[in-house]
């Protein structure tokens, strides 16, 4: 909270409370992320497409190696490209959708630490 000098008054040493106002967020962005409850669940209702951006650090190598993958998937689908996004989308949905891939990269993290 914010005091400043009423505009209404002199400035004679009384200040009144400014309550911030709520500003919108610019395009692309989201508001606080929202704990998940139901995990590998069919949501009940469909929300509007709020997007949340996450990256990841890769060696050099497993770039170069995931780059090839992104290209020989687009020779397969017969299309121009495949994007990192659409490959972490698609790897992210079926992780929370199948609960023995969640176990193994549960257990592939556990191996790692």
């Amino acid at each position: 909270m914010t005091i400043v000098p009423s505009r209404n008054e002199s400035s004679s040493g009384r200040f009144r409370p400014q309550t911030p106002t709520a500003r919108p967020l610019p395009p692309g962005q989201t508001g606080p992320t929202q704990r998940l409850t139901n995990l590998g669940q069919a949501p009940a209702q469909r929300t509007p497409d709020r997007r949340t951006r996450r990256t990841v650090d890769l060696s050099l190598a497993t770039h170069r190696a995931l780059d090839l993958w992104q290209q020989r998937a687009a020779d397969q689908l017969g299309v121009a490209r495949v994007t990192g996004q659409e490959v972490f989308t698609a790897l992210i949905e079926q992780l929370l959708a199948d609960p023995k891939l969640s176990a193994q990269i549960t257990r592939a993290i556990h191996n790692r630490r």
